[in-house]
């Protein structure tokens, strides 16, 4: 899985997706034409481009070895700066060695950082910076390995891009408000690619515009919450040669009663899918229709209905649960199970947000000062990323596989020769 070269040039799927913001970093842009191919950078020398506020960029401990540490410590599961120290600290001296050399820099004597040199460099870090260099690191692997683009119905590449918010509970700003971050998976595995964080003067519905902007979104389909479906939002993702599937909820009323008000009762149920776990039966259904031509909202060109009905194993029902919903893909482009498919595929940076609640206790986190809170959790989105395109998705387990042979979170990121 870990096949890609650190410099070598690596064929890219059409549709692909990568940072722009790290391109904008490094003074790089791929071709606007030619062959698409996409050069797998090697993560430590992406580090370099993320800076601290030390003077010197640390004399010891270069910026780039600091995170590279601490981004391996977490892959092997450390949740905390002391977790990560500790952990740094007995990584074997010609691990150590190597991680400096490739820096510049020469193994301090001393050994690996103290947990304040590991904290002043991550509580420090460029968040900006460090989200577009972890994203394009992750996504250019996506890519060569093929997980970045499905298809739709047209045999065309479709790229989903799935936007969620989530609340670092137990973070707070020098304001007293709570840290609260706006994130984009991207690629049918999924990766995240872009991080924001979300002013406490402000919401996630403006922030999801300069999120998108640091993407590339050719053949990209945006899905997200009910929050983020906008006029504005859709105007954006339009203008910019991509798609969009959003649910309808009460916040936007009209569009809301125009979509409830049509003859569901006429369309037939195109697509359903049933499945089984947990105990209960899940069976979901979707009507898809064109769209009105008078519909309250731009650039739609389907509507569709889906319905969720959820049952025990003994057939006794448990709950029902309707959900309108406007695209603008095509019915060539994306017929009903595509369409099922994308909203479905929502919950896949749900289940990323609970993973690094439950796997990395994110929201009982002490990290609360400067940029740690996002660097942290900018550095598990990483971890989970990476350990994914190592080809294990039970990431529960996977950090215990990782952190049984101290060279191992090292390999899985790409950090020793």
């Amino acid at each position: 899985m870990l096949d890609c070269a650190i410099t070598s040039g690596c064929p890219v799927p059409d549709g692909r997706l990568i940072s722009r913001l790290a391109d904008d970093l490094a003074g790089e842009r791929p071709a606007a034409s030619g062959p698409a191919r996409v050069i797998c950078r090697d993560l430590l020398e992406l580090f370099t481009r993320v800076t601290d506020g030390r003077p010197g960029q640390g004399r010891d401990h270069p910026v780039a070895a600091v995170l590279a540490l601490a981004a391996a410590a977490v892959v092997a599961g450390s949740r905390s700066f002391t977790a990560i120290a500790g952990w740094a600290a007995d990584v074997p001296a010609d691990v150590l060695e190597e991680l400096y050399r490739r820096c510049g820099a020469i193994r301090p004597e001393a050994g690996a950082p103290s947990k304040c040199t590991i904290w002043r460099v991550v509580a420090g870090a460029d968040a900006a910076a460090l989200d577009a260099v972890t994203g394009a690191w992750l996504m250019e692997r996506a890519s060569a390995a093929g997980d970045l683009a499905g298809t739709g119905d047209d045999d065309a590449p479709l790229v989903p891009v799935r936007v969620d918010g989530k609340t670092v509970r137990g973070a707070r700003n020098t304001d007293g408000s709570q840290v609260h971050l706006l994130a984009a998976l991207a690629g049918v595995r999924g990766v995240v690619a872009a991080q924001a964080e979300v002013g406490a003067k402000t919401n996630e519905i403006p922030m999801i515009i300069p999120l998108l902007d640091g993407l590339s979104l050719d053949g990209a389909v945006v899905t997200a919450d009910a929050l983020h479906t906008q006029r504005a939002t859709a105007d954006y993702v339009h203008g910019r040669s991509a798609d969009f599937a959003f649910p309808v909820k009460d916040n936007q009323p009209g569009l809301f009663d125009a979509l409830d008000a049509l003859p569901w009762r006429d369309v037939p149920v195109t697509h359903a899918a049933t499945d089984q776990g947990h105990g209960r039966i899940t069976t979901r259904t979707i009507q898809v229709m064109d769209a009105p031509g008078d519909l309250p909202f731009p650039h739609v060109s389907q509507v569709y209905l889906i319905e969720r009905h959820v049952t025990g194993l003994d057939g006794k029902p448990i709950s029902e649960i309707a959900a309108l919903g406007v695209t603008s893909l095509t019915a060539t482009r994306a017929g009903p199970e595509t369409i099922a498919r994308l909203v479905r595929g929502q919950w896949a940076i749900e289940s990323l947000h609970w993973l690094r609640d439950t796997l990395y206790r994110e929201d009982n986190s002490t990290v609360r000062t400067r940029s740690g809170p996002r660097a942290m959790a900018t550095l598990r989105n990483l971890a989970v990323g990476a350990l994914h395109h190592a080809g294990r998705h039970d990431t529960t387990e996977a950090t215990r596989w990782a952190s049984r042979y101290m060279e191992r979170p090292f390999t899985i990121l790409g950090l020793t020769s």
